[in-house]
């Protein structure tokens, strides 16, 4: 009797390199890929249309692979338990291979009932681990020297050729037929192993030359910039062939003086970043929903100000460094990493907005949503981690450094063109402000240097409390990075509140990839 075996697909959508598929491959006479689409996760506050096409825009390329080895990608529409079970029942399977998963909170619950319902149904479930990502660490130290480890060995090939199993393939259902909300964007990128490899192409041949110096610009970083984030958020290109690839074009490049050398080293280590802040999710997951420091709880207002809430989310702050960064996501579904680490930094400090109020627009905004690197990174920003040095991004001085011309802003807000140079960052400056503010464009809902000052004292007013170094201790042993990364990067190098020894992470919001 035929054995056949089962391919869960989720976050590895890919042939290449996805160690799940050739343990597949050679574990079953038959080999059933699936992919289960469900409709419960995409009602989420986190996910949004964007997301959901990137993602079948994905399915159909891996689909397309797939077929080319002999087993089309199977999708369903439903809950997962109920789709493995009624296709286990169908086709004899008795083991289910995947890859684990380090998702939000609701992927977590569900793959705990789906373990549970695999162990009473007799199924064995084998989850194959993720890279640069362990589950049940008991502990940071050694973790640096075990994720190089695994991002430097060979790459896993391509099976020759899978049997595939008789069922029809199913269609990848629009972002309609999930009932998910109107959402433009315009600018969004295209999802697909194509357009991942193309992109990581240009990158190192072309577009990424100038990576160092031009990434902390929203305009010069959209070029710049990798713009891997999507496809290593779905597992089209796994981090081991991105981190390969670049190590590969600082061999090329080496000994020239043309910021190519510099350029790789610094994406390594943003790639070995993206690892870590995905470890502190993996280890915590309850970092979602609770402040990392439990003396931040009750901070800031569980319920929003609904008004600068938003102002805020569609760009209307009057604020206009901040409203173009805003704008320019909303429209394209990425933003460079300094200015995602602004936009949460104003919502948090000088908005003084909850990061569970601000934190899931965000999240569905980005088309490169990774909930590893989103949720500890959205709480780095707004301060409640109680291992970070507190960062107050001053918005106005950002759009002086990193506009200033006010290019970018006159681009997402047309209404300032008419503002000169010299006043389109903070235009309430101008002697003509009263022609524009409050009329085509609003006047800042907050004053800047005030918000900042506030905020910091109530900040350190907490930081001030019995027992918060005790606590800040803790965290720092259970989630900071032990050691120097990739290129010289460093991981640690800071002093924990209340004296203690400790560490901070200096990376950012997706960390420019």
């Amino acid at each position: 009797m035929s054995r056949n075996v089962l391919l869960l697909f989720k976050r590895d959508l890919r042939v290449a390199d996805n160690p799940a598929l050739a343990l597949a491959a050679v574990r079953g006479d038959g080999v059933l890929p699936l992919y289960v689409v469900e409709p419960a996760y995409w009602a989420l506050p986190d996910t949004s249309a964007r997301q959901w096409r990137f993602t079948a825009e994905c399915l159909q390329g891996l689909h397309d692979d797939l077929a080319a080895l002999g087993a089309p990608l199977i999708v369903r529409v439903g809950e997962m338990e109920t789709v493995l079970a009624d296709l286990c029942r169908a086709h004899a399977i008795t083991e289910i291979v995947s890859t684990e998963e380090t998702g939000n909170l609701w992927t977590y619950a569900r793959d705990r009932r789906v373990a549970a319902w695999a162990r009473d149904a007799g199924i064995a479930w084998q989850e194959v681990p993720q890279q640069g990502v362990q589950r049940r660490l008991p502990a940071r130290d050694g973790w640096a020297a075990a994720r190089e480890r695994v991002i430097r060995q060979p790459v896993v090939p391509v099976p020759a050729g899978l049997r595939g199993v008789s069922v029809a393939s199913g269609a990848i259902p629009d972002a309609r037929d999930l009932g998910l909300a109107f959402d433009p964007c315009p600018g969004r990128q295209k999802g697909g192993g194509n357009a991942a490899a193309e992109t990581l192409a240009s990158f190192l041949s072309v577009r990424g030359q100038d990576y160092r110096r031009a990434m902390s610009s929203p305009q010069a970083g959209a070029i710049a910039c990798s713009r891997l984030s999507p496809f290593l958020a779905m597992g089209v290109v796994s981090p081991r062939i991105a981190a390969q690839a670049a190590a590969a074009r600082k061999l090329e490049v080496q000994g020239a003086r043309d910021g190519w050398a510099g350029a790789m080293n610094s994406f390594a280590a943003r790639l070995a970043w993206r690892d870590h802040f995905m470890q502190k999710l993996e280890d915590a997951p309850a970092i979602e929903t609770r402040c990392l420091h439990a003396a931040y709880e009750g901070m800031r207002p569980r319920v929003p100000d609904a008004a600068l809430l938003a102002a805020w989310q569609v760009g209307e702050t009057g604020l206009p460094f901040v409203d173009a960064c805003m704008r320019s996501l909303n429209a394209t579904g990425w933003l460079n990493f300094r200015m995602r680490a602004m936009l949460m930094a104003v919502a948090s400090y000088h908005l003084w907005l909850d990061w569970r109020s601000t934190g899931p627009h965000l999240a569905r905004m980005f088309t490169d949503y990774e909930p590893g690197i989103h949720w500890p990174q959205v709480q780095m920003q707004s301060g409640t981690t109680g291992m970070n040095t507190m960062r107050i991004y001053n918005p106005v001085k950002q759009g002086h450094d990193q506009d200033p011309t006010g290019v970018f802003v006159r681009r997402w807000c047309p209404e300032l063109r008419t503002v000169p140079d010299a006043f389109v960052q903070e235009p309430w400056r101008w002697e003509g402000a009263g022609r524009v503010l409050g009329k085509a464009y609003p006047a800042p809902v907050v004053d800047v240097a005030r918000a900042a000052r506030a905020a910091r004292e109530r900040v350190w007013a907490v930081r001030g409390g019995d027992g918060f170094g005790t606590e800040a201790a803790r965290i720092v042993a259970k989630h900071a990075s032990r050691k120097t990364g990739p290129g010289g990067h460093r991981f640690v190098n800071d002093r924990a509140p209340g004296g203690t020894r400790g560490r901070r992470d200096t990376g950012q919001l997706h960390l420019d990839l």
